[in-house]
């Protein structure tokens, strides 16, 4: 299973922000829309991640205060990113590695969509359970011959 075939069942909403957002206003947008990211673009170009990792951080840092920050200088500057070829097995490997809970997924330079840790689960549990049922109905669809001669 590869990264195009999770974007393919949610969808393709995308949510992004500029550098130059209010903390505030994103924090507000990610609420309203029950996000836990926003893909920060600069003229077309990713080139940065605001997660609740980094809020919370921020208003540790602040006294529990947001202010007049802008995402620039709060976002994560260097996010983890795949593309929609990279293998489902890979993506886990590499949000495990790095704690990323998030990851903008990227076809050149174009922002394809974003997937979660969540989005990566759901996905491999789907396939699980395909493949049970599939185990299930071929072992249930077993053909007695065949069985009567292995029994021999």
């Amino acid at each position: 299973m590869r990264v195009s075939d999770i974007l393919k069942v949610k969808g393709s909403a995308l949510f992004t922000v500029t550098p130059d957002t209010l903390l505030q206003d994103a924090i507000n947008s990610m609420a309203e829309h029950d996000i836990g990211s926003l893909v920060v673009m600069e003229y077309g170009d990713l080139v940065g991640m605001l997660t609740f990792r980094e809020i919370i951080l921020t208003l540790r840092t602040n006294s529990g205060i947001v202010g007049s920050n802008t995402i620039r200088k709060v976002m994560d500057d260097h996010p983890l990113t795949c593309t929609p070829e990279t293998e489902v097995n890979e993506v886990r490997r590499m949000m495990l590695e790095r704690h990323a809970r998030y990851l903008p997924v990227l076809e050149n330079r174009t922002l394809m969509g974003v997937i979660s840790f969540y989005d990566v689960a759901r996905a491999v549990v789907e396939e699980q359970g395909f493949e049970n049922r599939m185990l299930k109905a071929y072992i249930r669809d077993w053909p007695e011959q065949e069985e009567q001669e292995q029994v021999r």
